[in-house]
């Protein structure tokens, strides 16, 4: 008994191929992202552009409300405890960036929630810093500083000050350069 070959698919499929997950799926971010308030989901899927690397490891965007006056939305950021102070300096530089996105002041004030470093449900926002490696120490610098604490004749004195002298040196060089 022999077997028929299966029909080729059509001409449209052929031509089509694969199709983009970011096209399958725009519709449903798109309103998930307006039932929290996101008029703009590059708010959410582009985050760490927005905020800077160092402000995105630290924040999560949560919802932007807005009043009932309608002068301006707030948005509300995720941040775990120790790092609500530093994000709160620094959350009038980030509603311009936020702003800027959005092409007008939409954004009025921003509203910090603080959180344990998992968040809310599991996975939800999970705050994972990554290691900040110190820059490999110029060799010039190091030759200066060993050079400038030698007369030093306490061991722990000197290697403290010579510490203390590649932070000043490094950090001035960084400056410079």
């Amino acid at each position: 008994m022999a077997r028929t070959p299966s029909p080729l698919p059509s001409a449209h499929r052929r031509i089509r191929g694969f199709e983009a997950t970011s096209g399958l799926l725009k519709d449903q971010i798109r309103k998930v992202g307006e039932q929290r308030g996101f008029a703009v989901a590059r708010l959410l899927t582009h985050w760490p552009e927005i905020a800077g690397e160092e402000m995105a490891r630290v924040t999560r965007p949560v919802k932007v409300g807005y009043g009932r006056e309608g002068m301006g939305a707030s948005l509300t950021l995720l941040t775990t405890g120790p790092n609500a102070p530093i994000v709160e300096m620094q959350k009038e530089k980030l509603r311009e960036k936020v702003n800027a996105i959005y092409g007008y002041a939409a954004i009025s004030r921003i509203l910090i929630t603080q959180t344990a470093a998992t968040g809310f449900a599991e996975g939800q926002a999970e705050f994972t810093t990554k290691p900040i490696e110190p820059p490999a120490p110029d060799p010039a610098i190091l030759a200066e500083v060993a050079r400038t604490a030698a007369p030093i004749q306490n061991d722990d004195l000197r290697q403290a000050l010579e510490r203390l002298g590649q932070n000043i040196l490094n950090r001035r060089k960084s400056k410079e350069g």
